[in-house]
């Protein structure tokens, strides 16, 4: 079947990440400036590039900042490592936006410090928004959504196919460096981040022009229709592991479907929503369509309880869906949670090693561990579990580390000094609780000085654990990977299900092997002869079988897997095709995918009668 541009990109760029995780980092911690063309590994180890284009790196990132957190941004990023900075702070109030512009607010004495992962130093200051300014902003989002309702499908979607085009060509890089140095991911995971983000919005463009209600014949003449109509102000709440994306993924279905947003990033990671916002209004979008509002907890309550607010959606931890769920209760509000996990990864002795390996490590390192969904608890069939293990740890000490603005770099620093102790912390328990530490978990000093503060630690892979332990029931959000083993399918998919949450799974088995060989064999077809054809014919039935058992296997466990995004032999694809979410506590509603629109949306049936009125009266 062949793939459509979407698909093919997504896919070729999963595998260069998936490739990508190889050698030691080689400790230089300085920034090359970019240029056009990349640079090749002999260009990388050229001295006199390193001599005439090397800023260092909290040089870079300051004046990065500086240029990113002006209001009224026109030029490109890549112009901000020319610049240096004397200061290692940057003072900033202009990180909400409402009304079509950034907002500077007044007071300054209760603003919060937003701190660099790499380097453990302040980047800006945040200011968060009381009362007043979430009115202003949930005002301008009405007014706003009076005029964005009244337009056309086709209408909206030029708007935000508008929007897709600017973070494509114009903004992809300057958003994904602002992304790694807010968060600390690398700087190739964050432009598959932008990459998502834009698809999100591409493919809800699409959307929009499709939202249509349904015609029903009723007895003599008479009918009813549907119509599918927009909800009004919808709050989204963002995580600070996927601050750009998670703004889109939010935004993109609400305003497809004719409503505007409020946005309140995680404090922690406030920096690249306004410039979704900006995107928006270059865009043609109207004033106030999307607004970026930040805050603390008071914040959030205030937008939650905001009469004026229809929706909210919400991602990040299961108690705070649960505040949220209660307070959205009070005025009937719908909402959309995507919460927790602690996902199993079942890998059978019948599987690929080398690809159940290379989805371990995507289901547990990506962006430092830090992902909801990832597939922390790794069930390994007994009889595989020592080869699997030993090419786990073996690829597992080979992640580079170190500086995440760097093209080499696999994994950055986790996203504040709090989280890493608390990282730590579950490293330390599991060692008594009598996990084996076989690799990693502690923590890691980069050779550049200028990161000897940033908040770093090797990923950790987990032996002997067992499902009573603290590091197999909690979520750890950090490059911990526990690995367990199994000898049935009727065990481990008990041991699977027994959790509270069921965000995601994933199973690795024989299946994509036997899907090859069908393949292969067909297209051999030309090589047999006619007096052959039965030799071929019996070949193809046997391979056919064989995999349909295979295959019965695979979709046999994912049908009984209590979880609401499931993989088979891949680990942690979103493609904005298909809905993500989850089961039990993980959370209630999907992102992505066409079923998205009902949660942004509702219905209203209109009956016509075309007689007269048959009253009981």
């Amino acid at each position: 079947m062949k793939r459509g541009p979407i698909e093919t990109q997504r896919r070729r760029s999963h595998r260069r990440f998936s490739a990508a995780i190889g050698s030691f980092w080689d400790g230089r911690g300085c920034f090359l400036v970019r240029r056009s063309a990349p640079l090749n590994n002999a260009e990388l180890c050229s001295t006199e590039l390193q001599q005439c284009s090397k800023v260092s790196f909290c040089q870079w990132n300051m004046a990065l900042l500086r240029t990113l957190l002006t209001p009224g941004l026109s030029g490109t990023l890549h112009t901000a490592g020319a610049r240096s900075l004397t200061s290692g702070s940057l003072q900033t109030d202009a990180l909400n936006f409402w009304s079509g512009a950034r907002v500077h607010l007044g007071d300054v004495t209760k603003s919060e410090a937003v701190y660099e992962p790499a380097t453990g130093r302040v980047l800006c200051r945040m200011q968060p928004c009381g009362a007043a300014e979430v009115d202003a902003a949930v005002g301008s989002a009405s007014a706003a959504f009076r005029e964005w309702s009244k337009l056309a499908g086709m209408e909206r979607a030029r708007v935000m196919l508008e929007a897709a085009r600017l973070i494509e060509q114009k903004r992809r890089e300057e958003i994904a460096e602002v992304e790694v140095v807010n968060n600390g991911k690398s700087i190739t995971e964050a432009r598959l981040d932008v990459d998502s983000a834009r698809l999100s919005i591409e493919y809800f463009a699409g959307q929009a022009t499709t939202l249509s209600g349904q015609y029903v014949q009723l007895p003599g003449g008479s009918f009813a229709y549907t119509r599918r109509e927009p909800l009004g102000v919808c709050v989204g709440i963002g995580a600070w592991n996927y601050p750009f994306q998670i703004a889109a993924w939010k935004s993109a279905p609400a305003i497809a479907c004719g409503n505007s947003m409020v946005f309140k990033p995680s404090p922690v990671t406030p920096l690249s929503a306004v410039l979704l916002a900006e995107v928006y209004q270059q865009a043609g979008a109207p004033e106030g369509l999307f607004n970026v509002v930040q805050g603390l907890q008071e914040t959030g309550s205030l937008l939650c309880r905001h009469p004026d607010v229809a929706k909210l959606s919400f991602t990040g931890s299961v108690s705070t869906g649960q505040k949220i769920m209660e307070m959205a209760s009070r005025g009937l509000k719908p909402v959309t949670l995507e919460l927790g996990g602690k996902s199993p990864l079942i890998i059978f002795e019948d599987a690929e090693v080398e690809n159940a390996v290379r989805g371990a490590l995507m289901a547990n390192f990506l962006s430092q561990g830090q992902v909801c969904s990832n597939g922390t608890r790794v069930f390994v069939q007994r009889s595989l579990a020592p080869r699997f293990i030993s090419e786990v740890v073996r690829r597992t000490e080979q992640i580079r580390i170190g500086n995440p603005l760097l093209e080499e770099t696999r994994m950055g620093p986790l996203v504040s000094r709090s989280h890493l102790d608390r990282v730590m912390g579950y490293v330390q328990q599991a060692r008594q609780e009598g996990a084996r530490v076989l690799c990693g978990g502690e923590r890691f000093t980069p050779a550049d000085p200028a990161l000897k503060d940033g908040y770093y630690m090797t990923p950790c892979v987990l032996d002997g654990c067992t499902d009573g332990m603290t590091c197999v029931k909690e979520e750890i959000f950090g490059p911990v990977m526990s690995v367990l083993t199994f000898d049935t399918e009727e065990e481990v998919l008990q041991r699977a299900n027994d959790s509270a949450l069921g965000l995601a799974a994933g199973v690795f088995t024989k299946g994509n092997v036997c899907h090859r060989s069908v393949f292969i064999l067909l297209m051999l077809r030309v090589n047999f002869s006619d007096e052959h054809s039965h030799v071929y014919l019996s070949i193809c039935l046997s391979v056919c079988l064989r995999s349909a058992r295979d295959l019965q296997r695979a979709h046999r466990v994912i049908e009984k897997l209590q979880a609401g995004s499931c993989f088979i032999n891949n680990y942690n694809v979103t493609p904005v095709e298909v809905p993500f979410g989850g089961y039990k506590s993980s959370g209630i509603g999907r992102e992505n995918g066409r079923v998205t629109i009902e949660f942004y949306s509702q219905l209203k049936t209109v009956v016509v009668e075309m007689g007269d009125v048959d009253s009981l009266f």
